[in-house]
């Protein structure tokens, strides 16, 4: 098991050098890091864990044109080619085109307790301190306004929506980062979640007061 866990963590710090920072190897290892943490209170498959949290970002769709089938073909690719058995690669496959904020957007057909874990893990690092440098150092990459008070956020979005906002920066606090902490599956990242979730309301408090000159 942990060979396979080696192998594949060197071949993601490979894959993702140069990646945009708030999806590169250090996304990669808080969520890896996550999943370990919370595996220490939940039961489920550990190889599967740590293998789709992992490969999860290997070819993120918004980085390849929408494709969301890149990630698992590649993911499936390489573990198929250090031997992991059939029946993990295909849960690990189904983690990854699931497990996206945008993919519970639309119809979710596959659950499974493994795929909540990681889930919760990737959410996690989504959120609080980390959160809010990843939310607007994607802004930044995508050239994205800070924050517009003429543009309201767009809630209750669907998956096509979503995927085509252009909105400023501090709306996808509204829009997802501040949704986060009701869509944590497990115990143990609800009550993580509760935290960070403060911060980030304690965040735009400050934000807001700035942006009025106080």
């Amino acid at each position: 098991m942990q060979t396979y866990i080696d192998q594949t963590a060197d071949f993601v710090r490979q894959r993702l050098a140069g990646a945009e920072a708030g999806h590169d190897w250090w996304h990669i290892q808080r969520v890896w890091n996550n999943v370990i943490a919370l595996l220490r209170r939940e039961e489920a498959d550990r190889l599967t864990c740590e293998l789709a949290a992992l490969l999860h970002d290997i070819a993120d769709s918004k980085f390849h044109d929408g494709d969301e089938t890149l990630g698992p073909a590649i993911a499936g690719a390489f573990l198929n080619s250090i031997g992991v058995p059939p029946v993990t690669i295909e849960h690990v496959q189904a983690i990854i085109l699931n497990m996206s904020y945008k993919a519970s957007l639309g119809h979710v057909s596959f659950r499974s307790k493994e795929l909540e874990i990681v889930q919760d893990a990737d959410r996690l690092d989504a959120i609080g301190a980390i959160g809010i440098a990843r939310a607007f150092h994607y802004g930044g990459f995508k050239n994205r306004e800070l924050y517009h008070p003429e543009i309201p956020p767009l809630v209750h979005q669907d998956k096509e929506t979503y995927k085509n906002s252009t909105a400023p920066t501090i709306n996808h606090f509204y829009e997802k980062l501040l949704l986060l902490k009701d869509k944590m599956n497990t115990p143990t990242a609800k009550e993580i979640a509760a935290e960070r979730h403060a911060f980030m309301e304690r965040y735009l408090e400050q934000f807001y007061r700035e942006w009025e000159g106080n």
